[in-house]
């Protein structure tokens, strides 16, 4: 049984999986800048090739999306798996109204 005593803490630190609070935050932390810089220098490495436009250089060659009505639902695309979650757009200004999800923009159709 004194055994048994003896093991319970060491059981413990092996089913939190650390020491203390301290350690974890510490090995998050490292994870997120190594995660950080893999996805920089990915990046850095697409960007360095000119020949090939930007994803926001192809959003903005799509034509406003024109709407009749004044509110518009942007799903990114017409298969839910490809898409994003649903966004509401008023477009009640007279400028382009932006999907802050996939950068599409809607504009009211005015029937006069």
């Amino acid at each position: 049984m004194a055994t048994a005593t003896r093991l319970l803490p060491t059981l413990l630190r092996t089913l939190t999986g650390t020491r203390h609070a301290g350690a974890a935050r510490g090995l998050a932390t490292e994870k997120a800048v190594g995660a950080a810089a893999v996805v920089g220098s990915h990046t850095a490495k697409w960007m360095q090739d000119t020949s090939k436009k930007s994803p926001m250089e192809l959003i903005n060659e799509v034509p406003p999306i024109k709407v009749e009505g004044r509110i518009a639902a942007c799903e990114g695309d017409k298969n839910p798996a490809l898409g994003h979650p649903i966004e509401y757009i008023c477009l009640d200004l007279d400028a382009p109204a932006v999907c802050k999800y996939c950068g599409l923009r809607y504009v009211q159709d005015h029937h006069h």
